[in-house]
């Protein structure tokens, strides 16, 4: 198992709810819905659970000067290949397939469960990346040839003793203020938030990273949260596997350092007790 740079902001309780890596690679026509099925024998022991979802649309970051859109129809001759999941019996890890994907999903489903680190759910996925690339090729489908590669992290933020309400979002975000308006504006009832940011790596731009924030209710409990994802993508750094991961080292940096960078100080000692 890799080991936590030791420059790296850490909390002993972290607003985290899931976690997850995502490679895309270019489209195994001939992986159908039998051999994904031969595929989940492999993961059966122990991910038994298994259901069906639609598919991902293939998402790429681009540089350069923008282009127009580019808007094509496709004729499906055939109904498509659904996005399959493998799930643990407590659905908490799942591993996600399509004919261009390859996801591993860590998540919280009760809320109590503990967030079992990067580096656990870093190697955990690369033994099943290993496992799907043994199978390609004994089945001959083909390698992986991955053009992008993906990290996300979602966080429910909720309230305490710090705040209560959606207006007071300047308790946690850093970057937000309250201020000149005059007193004109009352505090406001909900936001929703979104930003990207260039990532650059050796002095070019290798991914980009997507900030999403939003107000939003927990049902049950009739209460306000602010929920904060975080998503770094981009192409391997390297032309193979190993450039795919040491992407999502630098991506996991990224949104550490950005879910720092963003929130407010007293929120991260407070609330999700920083170390460092």
């Amino acid at each position: 198992m890799s080991d936590r740079p030791a420059d790296l902001p850490d909390f002993r309780n972290p607003p985290l709810t899931e976690v997850v890596l995502s490679l895309q690679f270019e489209p195994i026509d001939r992986l159908n819905t039998p051999l994904i099925g031969l595929l989940w024998q492999r993961f059966r022991d122990r991910l038994p659970e298994i259901e069906e979802h639609p598919t991902l649309a293939p998402a790429f970051e681009n540089f350069g000067p923008p282009s127009a859109p580019n808007v094509s129809i496709v004729v499906e001759e055939k109904p498509p290949i659904p996005r399959v999941w493998f799930l643990n019996p407590d659905k908490t890890e799942l591993v996600q397939i399509q004919k261009d994907r390859f996801i591993h999903n860590w998540r919280k489903v009760s809320g109590a469960e503990p967030y079992p680190r990067y580096e656990s759910i870093r190697e955990k996925f690369e033994q099943e990346v290993a496992t799907l690339a043994l199978f390609l090729q004994e089945e001959e489908l083909g390698p992986l040839k991955i053009n992008q590669c993906e990290v996300t992290y979602v966080n429910h933020i909720e309230p305490g003793t710090l705040w209560q309400r959606h207006g007071q979002v300047a308790i946690v975000l850093k970057q937000w203020s309250d201020r000149g308006s005059e007193g004109f504006l009352p505090e406001l009832e909900d936001l929703g938030l979104g930003v990207r940011y260039v990532m650059q790596h050796e002095g070019k731009p290798v991914g980009r990273l997507h900030v999403a924030f939003q107000s939003a209710w927990k049902t049950k409990e009739n209460s306000p949260l602010f929920t904060l994802n975080l998503t770094a993508r981009g192409k391997p750094l390297t032309d193979n596997l190993t450039g795919a991961f040491r992407f999502f080292d630098l991506g996991r940096s990224w949104i550490v350092r950005a879910f720092v960078a963003l929130t407010a100080e007293g929120i991260q000692q407070k609330a999700w007790e920083r170390t460092k």
